[in-house]
């Protein structure tokens, strides 16, 4: 997703977050875009790394792109996502049999206790006020040892950015035109939160830091984009998380 230091921000609309209204143009532009095909998705890719046979949930999967990449590298993928446009882009993108899901991550999630080696949220938790019910959810369909591999939008970036700027220690509310990006009038409403909270809210659902990565874009962009490729590889972006949950008990570390 387009990160909001570039875009203006204003005071909160009625309506907010409305994918289900850009859905086409959004998938659209997320297909090339340097700011996701040639940094985010890549780097979450990255990370995850070898996933072949791997269960993995797409938690915010849009029109399936990221779905897409993962399904080519062997794993076995199940998307969801609380637009029901983007969903049903995403089946026309993967086939009908692909496991796709329309739902919230602020809610219970619909599938069972360990059903999953690994979750992968790319550019969702800053949708979230609370991450305490989500990353418990995340938790229990997560078997012993899964993964949680998540992108959020950096925290320094979105304190920097507002004006007059909030309290660094507050999570915080600020929203966002994304009219330019999308071809409508469009506002999008995040949650700001400082480092430290992202990293309690992980140790509190029991997950363990593995890595935090602020990467490089894609070598590929350079040509293609070479403006916002050097953008990309000097300024701050989005930040990486990759965590792991607890070990069955009783099996060793």
């Amino acid at each position: 997703m387009p990160t909001a230091e570039n875009h203006a921000q204003s005071a909160r609309p009625v309506q907010v977050n409305d994918y289900d209204s850009f859905a086409e143009s959004y998938s659209a532009l997320s297909e090339t875009s340097p700011l996701n095909a040639y940094y985010e998705r890549p780097a979450m890719l990255s990370l995850a790394g070898d996933v072949a046979g791997r269960r993995i949930l797409d938690a915010g999967c849009g029109s399936g792109p990221l779905f897409a990449a993962l399904r080519d590298r062997g794993a076995l993928v199940t998307g969801l996502d609380s637009s029901a446009r983007m969903v049903e882009l995403a089946r026309r993108r993967l086939g009908a049999d692909a496991a796709l899901h329309v739902a919230d991550l602020g809610n219970p999630l619909p599938f069972a206790d360990g059903a999953f080696d690994d979750v992968l949220a790319s550019l969702v938790l800053h949708y979230l006020k609370d991450w305490g019910p989500t990353l418990a959810e995340v938790r229990r369909v997560l078997r012993p040892g899964g993964r949680l591999i998540a992108s959020v939008q950096h925290p320094f970036v979105d304190y920097a950015i507002q004006d007059p700027r909030p309290d660094y220690h507050a999570t915080t509310n600020y929203t966002d035109e994304w009219t330019d990006l999308v071809g409508q009038t469009t506002w999008m409403s995040f949650w700001r939160r400082p480092l430290h909270a992202m990293t309690d809210a992980f140790t509190s659902a029991g997950f363990r830091l593995a890595v935090i990565s602020e990467p490089q874009p894609d070598p590929a962009a350079r040509e293609l984009y070479p403006d916002d490729f050097h953008s990309l590889s000097t300024k701050m972006c989005f930040l990486f998380f990759v965590l792991e949950g607890p070990p069955a008990a009783g099996s060793a570390e």
